[in-house]
C-alpha cells in the first residue's frame, strides 16, 4: 500500500473536482432546476444566494482557482447548512438526512488546508510567478 501514497497529490486534485462538480450540481438544481428541480416553487432568498454560492464555489472549486479560500467559505457554508436545516431534525447524520453537508464541509475543510493539488489552475498560476 506504501505505493499508493506517490499518488497522494493527484488524488487530492481528483478529490477537488469531482466535489467541486458534485457541488456544482446542487447550485444548478436549485437556480435553474437541472439535472432536476431542488424545490417547488420560488426559492426563499436564502435559497437563491445558497444556489449562486454553491454554483460560483463549484465551479472555482472544480478548477482549483483560490481553491483555498472559495474551500474555506464552502465549508462554513455547509456547517451553517447542516445545524439549520439537518440539526434541528436529529443529532445523527444518518437520520436527519445530513450527511452530504457534513461530508462537504469536511472535504471543503480539508482542501482549505491543502490546497487544490498539481492538477489545478491554482498550480500553473504558481509556475508562472
Amino acid at each position: 500500500m506504501e505505493r499508493l501514497s506517490g499518488f497522494a497529490p493527484q488524488a487530492l486534485s481528483i478529490l477537488r473536482l469531482v466535489a467541486g462538480l458534485a457541488y456544482l450540481q446542487h447550485g444548478l438544481m436549485k437556480i435553474f432546476q437541472f439535472p432536476a428541480a431542488a424545490m417547488e416553487g420560488p426559492l426563499p432568498p436564502i435559497m437563491l444566494a445558497a444556489g449562486w454560492l454553491e454554483i460560483v464555489g463549484g465551479v472555482l472549486i472544480a478548477l482549483g482557482l483560490f481553491t483555498r479560500p472559495a474551500a474555506f467559505l464552502m465549508s462554513g457554508m455547509m456547517a451553517v447548512a447542516y445545524w439549520m436545516v439537518h440539526g434541528s431534525k436529529g443529532l445523527y447524520p444518518a437520520t436527519n438526512g445530513g450527511e452530504p453537508a457534513l461530508l462537504f464541509c469536511f472535504i471543503f475543510l480539508y482542501l482549505a488546508c491543502a490546497g487544490g493539488g498539481p492538477l489545478s489552475l491554482d498550480a500553473i498560476v504558481r509556475k508562472k510567478t
